[in-house]
Formats: structure tokens, C-alpha cells, sequence
């Protein structure tokens, strides 16, 4: 580390920490954005009965202690400013006292958070949405089963005495953090706006919450599931307190800010960059003309893992991929390199198509029933099958994606550009088929651990170091490369998603036939 002549003032430096589905990850970033430190450590989970998935905020919150006491090894802790934290939106539940309380039927109070990807909730979120009430139109005008008030009201219907009548504090995991960092239950806007139906002009609306038999919330304020909203950044309370810095091996009193979920993180991370210099349309556009794209866990990697590792050919792809020293993803990349001849990769999947909502669709559908297809499966189970099977299935998250777009700009909205962050934006493949298949350009920040710059970015904001989250953001987030798409291949993928939408309706049918009488 450079050591500042006398005349600099030392470097200051922010910590973020992100909470995911799998892991806790912190980083140190310096005021520049980069990453001088990164530290990762798992998390539990336990899926107790099918499609009901937990996890301990104990053990979570020990995990970020073991990582931020990592990334500050050997830096004078005088020069670090704030902390920010970003994570899932799953739900912590605890008592009165703040102590853990069981969101299962075994009574195991250390298993005390719903995670996001649980869908217990099914029948709940079904008669919520038969309310057509109209706060559903700030979510998408359905309610997906993966927000908060159908996975609350399940709690009140199925675990009344051992959890629902206990509980004093619902908080989206993000929020949890921050109270657990500072002491202060101040909610982030970010988590409240979109998971709990929350608005930020008028707040609660009493009279949803009583539609849906929920009006037990309203009482004493809504205390139970928040009062005091912050934007992101904004500072907490008095900083740190001295019980959370010694578990954290950070100062006691430094600047804490209000948090973001996971996948905003992200987008705070790569959408404020500079990009000038690139000859991008959305440089002379307002910032809503990009679109931060996260591929992270939810998105794409369940979907990609569960196709590659299910195939009869995966053992074979694991032991050449070692041989390699490669991923398996970066083994398949190549070896579809070495089989597409003359012509573009992406042809090889002319008669191959996916639907790859195995666990639902979430955006813009929110169809928590539909389920993954694929057709054009051949006899052959070799690794040419694998590899172009591969392709296929991140082709599809792609066209989602560009599903997602038209569903937005026939909102109203106007993008133009793509910013992509998260672990598979790593995988040139991935990256090279949402160019080509949105026929948008790709940004990619030069630091990829996006969603970590972006939790330093609400810590460095909460320190007063910059004026505003909008400035932190062009300060600490840099363009690596632009991925341009190949538009002489725009009539292939054009044909390519109508097969893709195809696909939905078909099964839509599908359902309605074995319905019928």
C-alpha cells in the first residue's frame, strides 16, 4: 500500500458488506472504488419441508463479523469512514427483546428467517391477489410469493402461538443489519417500497393490510414492521455501536448507512459510471435510459447449474474442465468455440429452445406456477449435447431479460443501454448473448464485485465524504469494458424469441387442457 507523503490526507476507506443467498461477502473499497481487500464466508440454509427454505440471522450476523475483520487486517482504522450493507430480502423474525423466534413447524427458534426463494406462501399470496386491491399496481399489479405479506400472513395462519403473537419486530434481512449495526430500527426505503407494499409519499395504507387480515400490524405505529424510513445512505443514529464494533473489529461510532437489497447494490455499483469516450447513446440521456441487469443466484446461476449439472455428460465436463485448471463454464465456453465451425455461436441452438423459469417467473410475469421447457432433446448425451444445451439456457435468461425491457418501454420507459454486474457477468458468453439478443450494448464496471462497491458507496455516503449517493456513484464506479452487439444476427434471434414466447403461451395451454373437464 502506498504510504501518503506529507502533504496528502490519508486515504479514507469504506467498508460493504453483502449478505447472499449462499455466502457473506465484505470488501474494503478505497474512495477511487477499487477493491484493496475481499473476504467471503457461508451461510447456512435449511429447507425443512419442500419449498420452505430458512436460514439463522445469528448465523448470518456472525459470518459478517468473521469478514469484515478480515478485510481490515493491518489498515489503520482511523482511515476507515463508513459501512454499508446490502442483502437478501428474506424476512427476520424476532420477539420483543429482539431475540429469535421459529418460522417452522419443529419450533426451532435459530432457524428465525423466511428466505427470499421460499414459496410457503402460495395460498396467501393466491387471496391477496383476489383483493385486486390498489396498492398491487406499485409491484408489478401482482404480488409475487417471494414479497413480505403473504409469507407474514402465513405466519399468522400457521404458527400463531410459537411465532405470530410473540414477534415484535418483522425486519427485511438489509434492515436487520443496519439495527444490528447500530441499534436504531429505522427502515431503508429500498426494502419497504419494494418487498411491503410501503410508498414514498404516503407511507402505509391502513385499509390494505386490513383487506389482506393483517390489521394486527397497524398497531402502535406499524412498530412491528417499521416507522422511521431513510433513503439508502443515510446516516444511522449515532454510527456504530460499541458492542457491534467490537464483533466487527471496526471503530466504534463511525458512519453507518441505511442499506439496499442485494441485487440495487449492484445496480448502484455500475449505472453511475462515466461513460464518456464510448460512443453509447445513453451518454446524452437522463440515467433512466439504463438498465443495471444483476446476475446473481435468483436471476440466472440456479437455472444455468441445474441444466449443466443434471446432464448425463457432467462427470466427463468436471474431469476435463480439472485437467484444464478451468471452470466448467469456462471448459464449455471453449469447446463451443471449437464446434461452431464457420458460422456464430449462438446458431447452434436452431433447433434447441428454453423456458427457464424452473422456479417461477418472477419478473414481469410473476407466475409463481409456470415451470422451465425445453425442446429440440436429441438421443445423444455427449458433451457437444451439454455445451449447446448450456448455450441455450443462457440464451433464454437473455431473452428474458429482453422480455423484461419491453415490458418496461411499454410501460413507458426508454433504455438504451445495459450496465451487467454480478458473478456470471464474469462469463464473456453470457455477456456476449444479452448484447446481441437485447441488440443493446453491454457495460461492464471495471471492478467486478459491483454489488460490493456498492454497499461502500452507501457507507461512504453516510461518512458526509460526498454530497450525495448520485456523486459517491460517478466518483467509485468505472467502466471496465463495452460489449457492442453483432446486429447482422438480429434476424436469428428475432426468430429465436418468438419461439421464446411461444414457448409460455404453449404451456399456459398445457395447464388449461389438464384443467378442462
Amino acid at each position: 500500500m502506498a504510504v501518503p507523503s506529507g502533504d496528502q490526507k490519508p486515504e479514507s476507506y469504506y467498508v460493504g458488506v453483502d449478505v447472499g443467498t449462499g455466502s457473506v461477502r465484505a470488501a474494503l473499497v478505497d474512495q477511487r472504488g477499487t477493491l484493496v481487500a475481499f473476504a467471503e464466508q457461508p451461510i447456512n440454509q435449511w429447507e425443512p419441508q419442500f419449498n420452505h427454505h430458512e436460514q439463522s440471522s445469528e448465523d448470518i450476523w456472525a459470518a459478517c463479523c468473521v469478514v469484515t475483520k478480515k478485510v481490515v487486517q493491518g489498515i489503520d482504522l482511523n482511515q476507515i469512514r463508513g459501512l454499508g450493507f446490502d442483502a437478501t430480502c428474506s424476512l427476520v423474525v424476532l420477539d420483543k427483546q429482539f431475540r429469535p423466534l421459529p418460522v417452522n413447524h419443529e419450533g426451532n427458534s435459530h432457524q428465525n428467517i423466511i428466505m427470499w426463494l421460499d414459496h410457503r406462501a402460495v395460498s396467501q399470496v393466491h387471496r391477496i391477489n383476489e383483493t385486486k386491491h390498489s396498492i398491487l399496481q406499485y409491484v408489478g399489479g401482482v404480488m409475487s410469493v417471494e414479497m413480505q405479506a403473504p409469507k407474514l400472513l402465513w405466519l399468522k395462519e400457521n404458527l400463531r402461538e410459537t411465532c405470530w403473537d410473540k414477534a415484535g419486530h418483522f425486519f427485511d434481512l438489509p434492515d436487520f443489519l443496519s439495527w444490528k449495526a447500530t441499534g436504531v430500527t429505522a427502515r431503508s426505503l429500498c426494502s419497504l417500497v419494494c418487498k411491503w407494499t410501503y410508498l414514498a409519499e404516503e407511507g402505509w395504507d391502513d385499509s390494505f393490510w386490513k383487506m389482506v387480515g393483517l390489521e394486527d400490524l397497524i398497531a402502535d405505529n406499524y412498530s412491528k414492521i417499521g416507522n422511521q424510513v431513510l433513503p439508502p445512505g443515510a446516516s444511522l443514529g449515532n454510527g456504530l455501536t460499541p458492542e457491534a464494533a467490537k464483533d466487527l473489529g471496526l471503530p466504534a461510532g463511525i458512519a453507518v448507512a441505511a442499506s439496499l437489497i442485494d441485487a440495487h447494490a449492484g445496480g448502484l455499483g455500475v449505472i453511475g459510471a462515466d461513460v464518456r469516450g464510448y460512443g453509447l447513446a445513453c451518454e446524452e440521456q437522463p440515467v433512466t435510459s439504463r438498465l443495471a441487469v444483476i446476475c446473481g443466484t435468483s436471476s440466472c446461476h440456479m437455472g444455468i447449474d441445474h441444466m449443466v449439472q443434471g446432464h448425463a455428460a457432467f462427470p466427463e465436463l468436471q474431469a476435463k474442465a480439472t485437467a484444464r485448471c478451468q471452470s466448467v463454464y469456462a471448459y464449455l465456453n471453449s469447446h463451443l468455440d471449437l464446434i461452431k465451425k464457420a458460422q456464430p455461436v449462438g446458431f447452434l441452438t436452431v433447433d434447441l429452445h428454453v423456458w427457464p423459469d424452473f422456479h417461477g417467473n418472477r419478473s414481469p410475469l410473476a407466475d409463481l406456477t409456470l415451470k422451465g421447457m425445453v425442446t429440440g432433446l436429441k438421443l445423444s448425451q455427449d458433451l457437444d449435447d451439454l455445451a449447446i444445451l448450456y448455450l441455450a439456457t443462457i440464451q433464454a435468461i437473455a431473452f428474458g431479460t429482453r422480455l423484461i425491457i419491453e415490458a418496461m418501454e411499454a410501460a413507458g420507459h426508454s433504455i438504451s443501454t445495459l450496465f451487467l454486474c454480478g458473478g456470471l457477468s464474469k462469463n464473456p458468453l453470457f455477456v456476449k448473448m444479452h448484447a446481441d439478443i437485447t441488440g443493446m450494448p453491454v457495460v461492464l464496471s471495471q471492478e467486478v464485485e459491483s454489488v460490493l462497491v456498492g454497499a461502500a458507496i452507501l457507507g461512504a455516503c453516510a461518512s458526509g465524504d460526498f454530497s450525495s449517493v448520485q456523486e459517491a456513484m460517478a466518483r467509485m464506479s468505472k467502466v471496465g469494458k463495452v460489449v457492442f452487439p453483432r446486429h447482422e444476427d438480429k434476424r436469428y434471434y428475432d426468430k429465436k424469441y418468438q419461439v421464446f414466447l411461444k414457448l409460455v403461451e404453449h404451456q399456459k395451454e398445457y395447464a388449461a387442457i389438464m384443467k378442462g373437464d
